[in-house]
């Protein structure tokens, strides 16, 4: 168990820290609306071909918090990261949902009743730092991107916490598929709902020169970035601890800059330090004492 948390780790940071870029190439065929809503019922549509069986084995007793966990783990963040990044870097997107392991912490102690250490309370401290001077430094780089963005990442990752403490506390004995089969089920009405409503079957839409290549990358992006990802996310936090499991967005940041550099995105020596001084706040807040 020891050895596989860790595979499932780098794994997952591989699979999440390649999932910023391939929202913004979608984007450029895609409506933030329409990706997000695309985005869920097409991983929909592959969890359901997979795991379709396995929902079979959720308690009923237990599927209330397996709604919740579809729409606070899924469906708004799935709008929320797309909307961010009509504005913001991939990369600093990235960087920014690092914030996910000190919110699972905060949320743990303070509704979870999980008791918090000196040494995770200087983390998250010094996680707000990281993250001020970020967004700052950003606005001054590109003063033609909106950073006020940020919060819908921010928000995100709150939802990301309230998911994994929900994963961890209330659906500890559930496979991993059948919670992400059980989320799906739960959140593709809504989703094609959206789709519909946010005019994707329109003539002008398929017209976008953008739209083939954007229906490659949200693909890729549902079947390895959601689906797949999903059920490795949630097998790592049944083996290890909440806080063990949100801390994959301590390397995420790594995959997620190479990939922003590669693609021509900006990337200052001082945007670096507060990326730097974020995951030590993640490190300390995630860190246990001996």
């Amino acid at each position: 168990m020891k050895n596989s948390k860790w595979v499932y780790l780098v794994l997952l940071a591989l699979i999440w820290g390649s999932s910023f870029i391939l929202i913004k190439k979608a984007l450029l065929g895609l409506s933030p609306i329409q990706l997000g809503a695309l985005r869920t019922v097409m991983t929909a549509i592959f969890l359901f071909v997979v795991g379709f069986n396995q929902i079979k084995g959720i308690p009923k007793r237990k599927w209330k918090w397996v709604a919740i966990s579809g729409f606070l783990g899924s469906f708004f963040p799935a709008f929320l990261f797309a909307i961010a990044e009509t504005e913001i870097d991939s990369a600093i997107v990235s960087v920014l949902n690092s914030l996910t392991p000190l919110n699972t912490m905060l949320l743990g102690a303070s509704v979870f009743k999980i008791a918090s250490t000196r040494r995770q309370v200087i983390g998250v401290v010094v996680g707000f730092i990281g993250t001020s001077l970020l967004i700052f430094e950003g606005a001054q780089l590109n003063p033609g991107q909106n950073y006020l963005y940020a919060g819908f990442v921010v928000l995100s990752t709150v939802m990301y916490a309230f998911n994994v403490n929900i994963i961890k506390k209330y659906l500890q004995n559930v496979k991993p598929l059948a919670i992400a089969t059980g989320n799906y089920v739960v959140i593709v009405i809504p989703a094609i709902l959206v789709l519909i409503g946010a005019d994707f079957f329109s003539i002008s839409t398929f017209e976008n020169p953008n739209f083939i290549m954007s229906m490659v990358y949200v693909s890729t992006l549902a079947l390895f970035g959601t689906a797949m990802a999903k059920v490795v996310f949630n097998t790592l936090v049944q083996i290890s601890t909440p806080v063990f499991a949100s801390s994959v967005t301590f390397v995420i940041p790594i995959v997620a800059l190479i990939w922003g550099v590669l693609d021509g995105e900006g990337f200052s020596v001082l945007q670096g330090l507060a990326s730097a001084i974020i995951l030590l706040g993640v490190y300390l807040a995630q860190r246990r004492v001996k």
